[in-house]
């Protein structure tokens, strides 16, 4: 069994392909905000529906993985790790989607992107691990790139405090997702997990669909063909192609450098807005993303 990603730098040798799979899964997942606006259902069953009809793909995934190896993980599937990634990640979209429907994206997009910080605080709380020097500067780095990526949008209202705090609670539980697949990659392969994760995460999806489908009024189910197809991609290139190619690099990498993928994630979300959606990108988020660029770079492990 791969083992999970340790503080100590990989071997140049497992550091690029688990590297190359972090970059896929940040363009897997900054393609979802475009197809969530494609969608024709509300914001809560789109996160559901991410997820259910991912399964198949991420069941035959894990069926390949297994066959390859010539034997199934040890221990039980549900594992406490495994729940507590699934939990982890159900809360981020639940939060997240509250957000963008009490703020301004820009501001749930920053707010969000507290994760990697997260991921130092959680993990010097619960493990008692400190950050290298070079991830805090990168880090830092990332942020303002972050924040110069959504500077122009970005803007602080009495009105929008609810959806600041929903967002900031993203940013909390995607930064505990990080550190959960960490965990649950000790004891389990990238397609055993998550698969397994996706299926405790699309139980309390579907409770949260239910809820704003009878309390919010919104759509549940697509209007047609065309509605179904954008679900389907956004099931399976934006999770089980994102968050699979994610559990693959925590195999690997450090989960500190891991977790700057949300910012990758913001620069392919806004270089993907402008070659589809036509929506310019200035200087200052140009600028933002070469600074997240940087800082991803100064952040890399040492050996690599």
């Amino acid at each position: 069994m791969t083992t999970a990603a340790q503080s100590a730098a990989p071997a140049p040798s497992a550091f690029w392909p688990a590297f190359a799979a972090l970059i896929a899964g940040a363009i897997a997942m900054g393609i979802s905000p475009i197809l969530v606006r494609l969608t024709d259902v509300g914001p809560f069953a789109s996160a559901f529906y991410r997820v259910l009809l991912a399964l198949p793909v991420l069941y035959a995934w894990m069926r390949i993985e297994e066959s390859k190896a010539g034997a199934p993980d040890t221990g039980p599937a549900f594992s406490l790790p495994v729940i507590a990634t699934g939990v982890f990640f159900a809360a981020d979209l639940f939060f997240w989607h509250l957000a963008i429907t009490n703020t301004t994206v820009a501001n749930a997009t920053f707010f969000a992107t507290m994760a990697p910080l997260w991921v130092v605080v959680l993990g010097w709380l619960v493990y008692r691990r400190k950050a290298s020097r070079a991830a805090l500067i990168g880090l830092g780095l990332c942020l303002l790139g972050g924040l110069a990526l959504v500077a122009q949008s970005l803007g602080l209202a009495p009105g929008h405090l609810v959806g600041d705090g929903f967002a900031g609670v993203t940013g909390l539980f995607f930064g505990a997702y990080f550190l959960a697949v960490e965990k649950a990659r000790l004891r389990h392969r990238a397609a055993r997990l998550t698969f397994y994760m996706s299926v405790v995460t699309v139980v309390i999806l579907a409770g949260a669909a239910l809820w704003a489908t009878q309390t919010l009024g919104q759509r549940f189910l697509p209007a047609g063909a065309t509605g179904w197809l954008v679900l389907i991609a956004l099931a399976w290139v934006s999770h089980a192609g994102g968050q699979g190619l994610l559990s693959v690099a925590l195999g690997s990498l450090p989960v500190v450098f891991s977790s700057l993928v949300i910012f990758l994630e913001a620069v392919a979300a806004a270089a993907l807005g402008w070659l589809i959606l036509d929506e310019p990108v200035s200087l200052l988020q140009a600028l933002g993303g070469l600074i997240i660029i940087a800082g991803i770079w100064v952040s890399r492990p040492r050996q690599a």
